[in-house]
C-alpha cells in the first residue's frame, strides 16, 4: 500500500506553506517518538505497515520504504526531516531466544535510503553489537531525563547531537516495561505494572502491548529541539 504524502494544505509534492517544519515518522508505532517531536515543534506524520489506531497526528498505513523512494523522487517533498525506527527484533538482546524475524537488514537500508533524500535524519534502533548506525551516532537513556525507566536506545542522525550522561546511581531501581505489565522482579530492576509503565514512560494514550515497543517522547523531544535549531 502506497502512501500519498502531498501538502494536505496546497496539495503538491514541493511546498513550503505550512507554518511549522514537517517530520516524516516512518515504522512509527502508536506515536512516542512522534510526540516529541510535536512537543520541539513539528508537525508529524507518520507511515506504518500495520494499522495504528492509537496514533495521535496524521497516520498513513502504507510502506515505508516504498515512501522513502517517493521522498527521494520528489527531492523531499512536503518534509524538512525523517525519522526512523525500523523493527529491531533481530538486532535485540533477546532475538537468540527466538526464531529470526527477517528484519535485519532493514536497519541498514533505511539509513542508505534516507541519506538518498538529502534531508536531516534520525534513526533509532536497540543497543546491540549488530547495531551499527551512520553519520553521528548516540545513546540515550531514560535517566538523562529522570524518567524511571532506563530503556537504553541507539540513534544515529545526519547531524550532531549533544547528549547528557547517564544518571543511573540518582535513578535508583528502574522501572522495566515488557510484556503483559503485571509487575515483579527482574534481574535488573522491577517490572513495571500498566498504570506504573504508563507513567514511567510519559505516555498516556497507548495499550501495554503498544508502550512496549515504544521510546519515550522525552528522548525526541530532546533531539527535536537540536534539529529545529540545526534546520
Amino acid at each position: 500500500m502506497r502512501a500519498d504524502l502531498r501538502c494536505p494544505k496546497c496539495g503538491s509534492h514541493n511546498c513550503e506553506c505550512q507554518p511549522k517544519p514537517r517530520l516524516l515518522d516512518l515504522f512509527c508505532g502508536a506515536g512516542g517518538a512522534a510526540m516529541g517531536y510535536h512537543r520541539a515543534g513539528f508537525e508529524v506524520v507518520g507511515v506504518d505497515i500495520e494499522p495504528q489506531p492509537h496514533y495521535p497526528f496524521e497516520f498513513h498505513q502504507g510502506d515505508a520504504f516504498d515512501v522513502l523512494w517517493d521522498v527521494y523522487r520528489f527531492a523531499s517533498g512536503p518534509f524538512h526531516a525523517i525519522h526512523a525506527s525500523p523493527p529491531c527484533h533481530d538486532h535485540s538482546s533477546l532475538s537468540s531466544l527466538s526464531a529470526p524475524h527477517d528484519t535485519g537488514w532493514m536497519l541498514e537500508s533505511s539509513l542508505r535510503l534516507m541519506k538518498a533524500t538529502g534531508l536531516p535524519w534520525i534513526c533509532e534502533n536497540v543497543e546491540g553489537p549488530n547495531v551499527l548506525m551512520d553519520g553521528s551516532w548516540f545513546r540515550l537513556c531514560g535517566s538523562m531525563f529522570g524518567l524511571k525507566v532506563r530503556r537504553h536506545r541507539r540513534f544515529g542522525s545526519s547531524f550532531h547531537v549533544l547528549t547528557p550522561s547517564c544518571n543511573h546511581r540518582a535513578q535508583g531501581t528502574p522501572l522495566g516495561v515488557y510484556g503483559n505489565g503485571g509487575g515483579g522482579k527482574m534481574t535488573r530492576g522491577v517490572k513495571a505494572t500498566r498504570s506504573e509503565a504508563k507513567e514511567a514512560m510519559g505516555i498516556d494514550w497507548m495499550a501495554h502491548k503498544e508502550l512496549s515497543q515504544a521510546i519515550p517522547p522525552a528522548y525526541t523531544e530532546y533531539i527535536g529541539r537540536q534539529l529545529i535549531a540545526a534546520l
